[in-house]
């Protein structure tokens, strides 16, 4: 198994925190791991992307120029990895921020309303995670209880109350993208 990711979008949106999740979920699974990530000077609204990479066997590197899923959060990221999506590979994208979406026939796209969902969960920051789940629907590289596990140890003990609206947001994540026909 070799999956290369990138997750893009602006800073706030948990696109770093969503890389690393899914990093350290794989690792506590035994996978190979690398998590690179790229920030401008903002604090938050500059941009923001991840290439994580998953794998059975070592990484050779971790700088790569095109990937087998991209998962994207906003209209200059999709407008940037869009295209570097390798044929036959996933585009999951959140459809409620994203207006123009890449044509492409030979990758399968699926726009998910992530941000709708997080604010009918009460709670926009869950937003990440439910991309994170529909990804995890077609692409299976590590289990929902190993990414809670991940949240349980790398967040701060006064967030773990969060664990299980993370868990929901995960299974809405799972759901959503049953109900999205492939674009």
């Amino acid at each position: 198994m070799l999956e290369e990711i990138i997750i893009a979008g602006f800073g706030g949106q948990g696109v770093l925190s969503l890389g690393q999740t899914l990093a350290y979920a794989a690792m506590l699974e035994g996978k190979e791991v690398t998590w690179m990530p790229s920030y401008g000077p903002e604090m938050r609204g500059g941009t923001a992307n991840c290439i994580t990479i998953l794998s059975d066997l070592a990484i050779s590197s971790p700088i790569i120029s095109v990937f087998d899923t991209a998962i994207v959060l906003n209209q200059p990221s999709m407008d940037k990895f869009g295209p570097k999506v390798k044929k036959d590979g996933l585009l999951v994208y959140e459809s409620t921020n994203i207006m123009t979406v890449s044509d492409r026939k030979d990758i399968k796209i699926f726009g998910i309303p992530a941000a709708e969902a997080a604010n009918k969960l009460n709670n926009t920051r869950v937003a990440n995670m439910i991309l994170l789940g529909s990804y995890l629907a077609k692409k299976p590289v590590v289990k929902i209880d190993s990414i809670i596990q991940a949240l349980s140890e790398v967040l701060p003990e006064r967030y773990h109350h969060l664990l299980p609206l993370n868990r929901q947001a995960l299974e809405t994540g799972l759901e959503l993208i049953e109900t999205v026909k492939v674009q």
